[in-house]
């Protein structure tokens, strides 16, 4: 984190008009990638407020530990929208894009065969709500494993792992199904 940051983040602490200047840059980020879980522009607006305001009136507990101030809003706007579709028992929105779909398959999407593609589908169906958000910010949204690990609070190494495990378990699954 940047020096720049810290003192923002210290001033944050002590006067909460300060915090404007996060909401101001991140909002849109946030906005983002809860609308890409719910796909309803008006929810993601609200749990974005939700997120902002969660941070900003848990700023003094904020301590810095290495990773950067907008993976603690991240973390905070994934836990809201699974506490969201928790609260509705709802199924939560998965952005699939064809890159993403070659990725996790080590294949062409052209020439992946219909069985195969709804396998996996039907895979990724399957998976809990963590796994899914890990092959979600790898695959469809492009993230960087250490990106990953300072959302969700684990080493990049420990993102690593989980995100080829999952990886396993769902061409394990395409296997086994095809």
């Amino acid at each position: 984190m940047n020096t720049e940051e810290q003192s923002r983040i210290a001033a944050a602490q002590k006067d909460p008009k300060h915090f404007r200047y996060f909401y101001d840059r991140h909002y849109k980020e946030i906005f983002l990638f809860i609308y890409r879980r719910t796909d309803d522009e008006e929810l993601s607006a609200d749990i974005a407020q939700q997120v902002f305001l969660k941070a900003m009136q848990g700023i003094d507990r904020f301590i810095y530990r290495g990773i950067p101030f907008s993976a603690w809003l991240y973390r905070i706007a994934s836990n809201e929208v699974m506490q969201h579709f928790r609260d509705q028992q709802k199924f939560r929105i998965v952005s699939i894009e064809n890159e993403g779909v070659n990725e996790i398959m080590d294949e062409d999407y052209g020439h992946l065969e219909v069985a195969k593609r709804e396998a996996l589908f039907a895979a990724i169906k399957k998976l809990n709500a963590t796994d899914l958000e890990l092959i979600e910010m790898r695959f469809f949204e492009k993230r960087s494993f250490k990106e990953i690990g300072d959302i969700k609070g684990i080493t990049e190494n420990n993102a690593k792992v989980k995100v080829h495990r999952i990886l396993e378990r769902i061409r394990n699954l395409i296997t086994v199904a095809v």
